[in-house]
């Protein structure tokens, strides 16, 4: 029991430390911009970038964690944070930042996988897989409470030297957690191409569930500051107002779990239901009302976010038994590409009318619409995995 407990910790640290970099930069988004001499817009391009290789190392970082062991291949990952926010922090240089979060999706990209895959081996439980996922999204609400607030001591490089502190703080720990494999195993030989993970239709459903709320929150969260601060408020307060929309997930994640190991596939309303919630939110959120409305939005959203991630990681894992690395993998890649995509595209519309206000209606419209995707008649059976 305690050895459980130990190790559900182990990922949840992992998971924060991984997870702070998702959201990291978009709450300084103003100051950065200013510091590199770049429009607001080019800002979410460092959100992208770490994305693209978060998502070139997603199927491909599972199937190394699947042979070599999560505990191995987090320690890797944490490595590769560290270096590339240390290169970020050499000069306020916009190419120089962009190829710092290259570097650092590369360890989110095989981290948030690690992770996820460390609690599967040394616990087990989908609750246990949710406290992880809460970790996760929660890494990134943490760095839209905390970045904004240390603006003042670190400027620009506010974004990155928090950053390096988390990594850093959990990758010294991590030899004294304990292993998801035994000392000296053999690493296991791939069981599945990945082409087989990638037409595997049973993932599909899963994969649109984690998309529609993970990816979503990432970009609402992402340019919330912004937009508060276009509507009068400062940035401390539009960093607290953002948090919410991934903290919310601390909650909502580990309960989404603890709902999939009692109920099982009577569970899947609440799925669909969360897609509403969610885009009910990011409207609140993006209309001009008073701030305790908007407060309501982002909880509501960050809330409704959580909801997923344990019935899509449990059940790709459940689904893909010879391979729940490489399933994490596709299922996050598809959160990871709309990610990528998605964030400049909104802020692109901070440069036309409504400040941002066009961007959030549509991640809103889409957000709705993915309920349909998840509704229990396209989720896959319990005998399916």
């Amino acid at each position: 029991m305690a050895g459980s407990r130990v190790a559900t910790a182990a990922g949840v640290a992992i998971g924060l430390a991984v997870g702070y970099n998702i959201a990291n930069v978009g709450p300084a988004a103003q100051v950065v911009s200013g510091a590199y001499g770049v429009r607001l817009g080019f800002v979410g391009l460092l959100t992208t970038a770490l994305f693209v290789t978060h998502l070139v190392m997603q199927i491909p970082g599972g199937k190394l964690i699947d042979r070599r062991g999560a505990r191995a291949l987090a320690g890797v990952a944490l490595g590769l944070i560290v270096i590339g926010n240390a290169v970020a922090l050499i000069s306020a240089s916009f190419a120089l930042g962009i190829g710092a979060r290259l570097i650092v999706g590369l360890g989110t990209g095989i981290g948030f996988i690690a992770g996820s895959d460390y609690v599967r081996a040394t616990v087990g439980s989908p609750a246990a897989q949710g406290l992880y996922g809460a970790a996760g999204v929660g890494g990134g609400g943490v760095a839209l409470a905390i970045v904004p607030l240390t603006t003042s001591a670190f400027e620009w490089r506010a974004p990155y030297a928090t950053a390096l502190i988390a990594a850093c703080a959990v990758l010294v720990a991590l030899p004294f957690v304990p292993r998801d494999r035994r000392k000296g195993e053999v690493p296991r030989a791939a069981v599945s191409p990945i082409r087989e993970i990638v037409r595997d239709r049973r993932l599909y459903p899963l994969a649109l569930a984690h998309t529609a709320s993970f990816a979503f929150s990432v970009i609402v969260g992402n340019w919330t500051v912004s937009l508060l601060q276009h509507d009068g408020y400062g940035r401390r307060l539009g960093g607290a107002v953002a948090a919410l929309t991934l903290l919310g997930g601390f909650v909502t994640r580990p309960l989404g779990g603890v709902a999939l190991q009692r109920w099982g596939s009577r569970g899947a309303p609440l799925l669909a239901a969360s897609m509403v919630a969610g885009a009910a939110g990011t409207v609140l959120l993006l209309l001009d009302v008073p701030l305790f409305a908007r407060i309501v939005g982002a909880a509501a959203l960050g809330l409704a976010a959580g909801v997923p991630f344990a019935a899509a990681f449990s059940g790709a894992q459940a689904i893909r038994p010879d391979g729940p690395g490489a399933a994490i993998g596709f299922v996050n890649s598809c959160a990871t590409l709309v990610i990528a995509v998605g964030a400049p595209l909104v802020g692109v519309t901070f440069s036309l009318a409504g400040h941002g206000r066009l961007g959030f209606a549509a991640v809103a419209a889409l957000w709705a619409l993915s309920a349909v995707g998840v509704l229990p008649s396209k989720l896959p059976r319990a005998g399916d995995a």
